[in-house]
């Protein structure tokens, strides 16, 4: 019987487990946001939001332990310095899990892991519309003919 026994499998060893969940933080440290299966989206989610609070906490410590769990330095130091001083007014809940569709290939029911504050933390691109583009074009060539 599995009583008290927490967290989930995935029909994995120990260590195929740990990086699996690894990698998937990673990602979502790095890119702020990915799908995959719901199950592993959950077991991310537990994993992440205890790293996240590390980069909030911020001392050498915490930045030694943050880096045995993702031995990864590029992304420990985009945690400690971009996304955990986002995340100050925030005690808990740094993530977010959405429902998204079904894989066509095998039916697994998938998931979006994000952060709850997605849009704010990503730098968006201003789109140019085609008006802006022609004015642009015309003041270019009005002073070419000059």
């Amino acid at each position: 019987m599995r009583h008290k026994v927490s967290g989930r499998g995935f029909g994995r060893n120990a260590n195929q487990r740990k990086a699996l969940l690894r990698g998937l933080v990673t990602s979502l440290l790095e890119h702020l946001k990915i799908e995959t299966t719901t199950a592993k989206a959950k077991e991310a989610k537990r994993f992440a939001e205890k790293i996240i609070t590390l980069g909030k906490r911020g001392d050498l410590h915490s930045r030694r332990l943050a880096l045995s769990r993702i031995p990864n330095i590029n992304i420990i130091t985009k945690l400690f310095n971009v996304i955990a001083p986002k995340l100050s007014g925030r005690q808990s809940g740094y993530l977010r899990l959405v429902r998204s569709r079904v894989r066509p290939g095998d039916n697994s029911d998938m998931a979006v892991l994000e952060f709850v504050d997605y849009d704010s933390m990503v730098e968006k691109k201003e789109k140019k519309g085609k008006k802006e583009d022609r004015a642009k074009k015309e003041e270019n060539k009005k002073a070419e003919k000059e």
